[in-house]
């Protein structure tokens, strides 16, 4: 697909979700803060179906208020959740208890969560038009809507800024509300012709391995090196400590993952490798 075709894409795609936004204050910050940016455009530029749009914001201020509003609209439909945003020092995120998760994950854990599993299908019930872009999955670290939209709260800043924390080089395109401008690099481009995965740095190595298998089985290469990058960074992250493995799991084969993350809570034990190989062997 020509850049110009893809850049006509995403702006219908944005000016659709932001029309669907029903606070005026909100819809004027995303128009000015929001990026386009990940597997998307890689995917749009390769000729390929998008699985979604991963959409991030310029500044702290427009991401709370993106959480505060969304987790309204989840509450109002769904509202047996009990979420609330958390402000930290470096990012924002959503508190849900135990679960970790609010919605239903693909029960497949090698499935990508599309946004439409946790409505169920009646048979008999009259069809009626679902508003686009509801809200449908919420984790610590994104709200999914409906109509293929992630709004991604982990990271916000400028496109640099976000890609500092990005896993693989493909992925580094990207649109902006403010310019309506397609930004692509050479370096990104090399990696999709020839569809070998070249390993940039993550803040979530442990997520980046596992994801490797889903772009192999799309017929992607990767060297033994990139392997290697990836694992000394995770060298330097403590996986017995239960907040860090549930940050390094969030967002990657949830419902899998998360049945994990609570089997150990619910045990009350220290984490280590033969009690995890143990929980992990009976969940999967």
């Amino acid at each position: 697909m020509l850049r110009k075709t893809i850049k006509l894409k995403l702006r219908e795609l944005f000016n659709e979700w932001v029309e669907s936004i029903d606070d005026p204050l909100i819809r004027d910050r995303v128009r000015k803060n929001t990026i386009i940016t990940g597997g998307s455009i890689a995917s749009m530029l390769s000729g390929e179906p998008v699985n979604d749009y991963d959409l991030y914001f310029r500044d702290r201020t427009t991401v709370e208020l993106i959480v505060d509003y969304y987790l309204e609209k989840f509450k109002a439909t769904y509202g047996s959740y009990d979420m609330k945003k958390i402000i930290e020092e470096d990012r924002v995120k959503i508190y849900i208890p135990s679960v970790g998760q609010a919605g239903d994950a693909p029960e497949n854990e090698d499935e990508e969560y599309t946004g439409e599993e946790l409505e169920e299908f009646d048979p008999n019930a009259e069809a009626e038009p679902k508003p686009k872009f509801r809200p449908v999955f919420v984790t610590a670290n994104a709200i999914t809507l409906s109509d293929k939209v992630q709004l991604v709260i982990r990271f916000y800043g400028e496109p640099g800024e976000i890609h500092e924390n990005y896993d693989f080089i493909h992925c580094t395109g990207y649109w902006t509300s403010w310019d309506d401008v397609v930004v692509l690099n050479e370096a990104m481009l090399e990696s999709l012709i020839t569809r070998e995965l070249r390993y940039v740095g993550s803040l979530y190595p442990l997520c980046s391995i596992i994801r490797t298998r889903k772009f192999v089985k799309r017929g992607w290469k990767i060297n033994a090196g990139q392997y290697l990058k990836m694992c000394m960074q995770l060298n330097e992250l403590d996986l017995t400590d239960l907040e860090v493995l549930e940050d390094q799991l969030t967002g990657v084969d949830a419902a899998y993952f998360m049945q994990v993350i609570n089997a150990v809570k619910e045990g009350g034990r220290d984490i280590n490798a033969a009690y995890l190989c143990t929980i992990i062997d009976r969940i999967f």
